[in-house]
């Protein structure tokens, strides 16, 4: 079995995301890049199938500028078994349609069972990337799953819906997303990070994958997010209770 995940570098979480003014796109050095979090769980369940089946093979794919390789090597050190770099400057600020494109493109060369990937990322959360590759591949989607059991030709899951659970299943190959339900990824250990250095990571380029950077979004016009106002105090003095259902009623909460 050959499987595929999805991973990306971010600017880390933990601290405050701000745009570019001049461009409106993230401002990816204002922060540490880190591996997002939720692909991160899906490296983990790619290899807990791989603890369990040691001929599988585990390849984690991403597209990004050169420093995004820190995040390949980390998955590397992880347990993955090689990587694939989307490279080319002509790509930079590609939006969701050529972001898709260019992924699918690199699956297509890979010969892969399953993709997985996290349901969105904590950047842009535009959470369609996964099923727009779906899309240009022609694979089953089985998104945003709360589990997932994976074998030799089929992979099953279950996923939240609004009215109560799905339980989906569909052939390989296919396209999966986990959710913050999955595990949480382990920690390389000493032997996993000496032997990333060794393992193979491939680079492909817009022309290598038949990709074009047009056509693309761009972002119009924005605005800093106002400061938060400060909030109201109900000093008790005997009818703070009516003043407290008075306020949540304004605010259409109750």
């Amino acid at each position: 079995m050959k499987i595929v995940v999805l991973i990306k570098q971010v600017p880390d979480t933990a601290e405050e995301r701000r745009l570019e003014p001049d461009t409106g796109r993230l401002d990816r050095d204002a922060n540490e890049p880190v591996i997002d979090e939720i692909t991160e769980r899906a490296l983990e369940l790619a290899l807990t199938v791989k603890d369990k089946d040691k001929s599988t093979e585990v390849v984690v794919l991403t597209m990004g500028p050169s420093e995004a390789s820190k995040a390949i090597r980390k998955a590397l050190s992880m347990g993955a078994d090689s990587g694939i770099h989307v490279l080319d400057d002509a790509l930079s600020g590609a939006d969701l349609t050529i972001t898709s494109a260019a992924l699918a493109a690199a699956l297509r060369n890979t010969d892969a069972d399953l993709v997985i990937a996290g349901n969105e990322s904590t950047d842009g959360r535009a959470g369609i990337v996964p099923a727009m590759i779906a899309e240009h591949l022609g694979y089953p989607l089985l998104g945003s799953l709360l589990s997932a059991d994976i074998t030799h030709g089929m992979v099953t899951g279950e996923r939240q819906t609004e009215a109560g659970t799905q339980n989906v299943r569909a052939p390989f190959p296919a396209v999966l997303t986990v959710t913050e339900g999955f595990d949480e990824a382990r920690f390389p250990n000493f032997k996993g990070i000496m032997g990333a250095k060794r393992k193979p990571v491939a680079t492909l380029s817009a022309s290598e994958l038949g990709v074009g950077s047009t056509p693309r979004s761009s972002v119009l016009d924005l605005a800093e997010r106002p400061a938060r106002a400060a909030g109201r105090k109900i000093v008790d003095g005997g009818a703070a209770a009516a003043e407290l259902v008075d306020f949540l009623t304004a605010q259409r909460l109750i």
